[in-house]
């Protein structure tokens, strides 16, 4: 029996739909039962033993509706830069919905994160079940482990296409990935080894703002990240049936995720500190306010939107990554960020770790 729509057929030849059973906010299913009673002008006996049939009825479709609803996990895969950063690997994002997992881009080493996750319990990140991804922009951090993605689910079992959303531009990265693998993949489905012939292959969808996936968990939505001189660029908006997530990509203050985070129930956000903008060359700093977003600028984007959580994540510090100096790396620290935007925004804010769960 399904959720909403069943039909049951009861005493006296009549069939309802659990629809039926299904009232306003401030009213049960089980009110309704007086109604169903009463429209029968069944004797005492029989009312008492039909409406605990009906209670039993009125039980299964809130069990059944309560499996439906299920709940989104988020899981940090990667929460790195370029920066060659051994505790942080490259920027990936699982938002997982009833056991289904959707990844937001394809950062180094993405796929032994998820063996990893899998490994703490969540079971969603299988790698055989990585089937679905979004990417933000054609960085190299961001798509290093385009080939990762594409061929190691694969190898371990995946028998669909890699279904993919990105920017122009995606499709030509994935056909160039296949003709430089092509030697492996013709190994591995014409040799002992046997593989499929379907898992490897890429479903690519060059994406504008807007909707741009839509299933029974989730709808997606890109918006405009204006990172930098980079032509497309995106962030991404998730609903799903308990929560609204919100993933900036790599953006400028000018992207546009004020719009899509009004009140959202997590917005992750990329970020670099004003105390290390303040160590590097005039060509960085202007390099940094066409690309990311301050820790002073970050905290006004909050006070607006508001969310329920901020997540930091993707903790860039170009010019000083490059400098390599001990002052540089302190100036941005994690414990200097947190001070930074724990300034001027007073809402729930944490620093996103590799596998952290929330």
């Amino acid at each position: 029996m399904s959720a909403t729509g069943a039909k049951v057929t009861l005493f006296m030849g009549r069939t309802y739909t659990s629809s039926f059973f299904e009232e306003a906010e401030e009213s049960s299913a089980y009110d309704s039962i007086y109604y169903v009673l009463d429209g029968w002008r069944m004797t005492s006996g029989h009312s008492l033993r039909l409406a605990l049939l009906l209670v039993l009825l009125c039980s299964g479709i809130a069990q059944a509706q309560t499996k439906t609803i299920g709940k989104t996990q988020i899981v940090l895969l990667g929460t790195g830069t370029p920066l060659p950063d051994p505790e942080r690997s490259g920027p990936c994002t699982a938002i997982i919905v009833n056991g289904i997992p959707y990844l937001v881009d394809f950062g180094t080493g993405l796929v032994r994160r998820a063996a990893a996750a899998r490994n703490k319990g969540v079971d969603a990140l299988e790698p055989a079940n990585l089937k679905t991804g979004f990417i933000t922009h054609l960085h190299a951090d961001h798509t290093i482990g385009f080939a990762d993605i594409i061929l190691t689910p694969w190898i371990m079992g995946r028998k669909e296409p890699l279904e993919v959303y990105g920017p122009a531009g995606t499709q030509k990265m994935a056909d160039h990935l296949l003709k430089a693998y092509e030697v492996d993949v013709k190994n591995r489905t014409e040799g002992l080894e046997h593989s499929n012939a379907t898992g490897y292959k890429v479903n690519v969808h060059e994406i504008n703002p807007g909707i741009v996936y839509r299933d029974q968990n989730v709808t997606v939505k890109a918006f405009d990240a204006h990172h930098g001189q980079l032509a497309q660029t995106f962030g991404f908006r998730f609903d799903t049936p308990d929560r609204t997530i919100v993933i900036s990509g790599d953006a400028s203050a000018q992207s546009d995720v004020l719009a899509n985070c009004q009140g959202c129930d997590v917005l992750i956000h990329e970020v670099y500190t004003d105390a290390s903008f303040a160590l590097v060359s005039s060509e960085w700093k202007k390099y940094r306010l066409a690309y990311h977003t301050s820790s002073k600028q970050l905290a006004e984007i909050a006070n607006k939107a508001k969310p329920g959580l901020l997540i930091l994540y993707h903790r860039a510090n170009p010019g000083c990554d490059q400098a390599r100096t001990a002052e540089c790396r302190e100036a941005g620290s994690e414990e200097q960020l947190l001070k930074e935007i724990r300034e001027s925004y007073k809402g729930n804010v944490v620093v996103g770790h590799d596998l952290d769960i929330y």
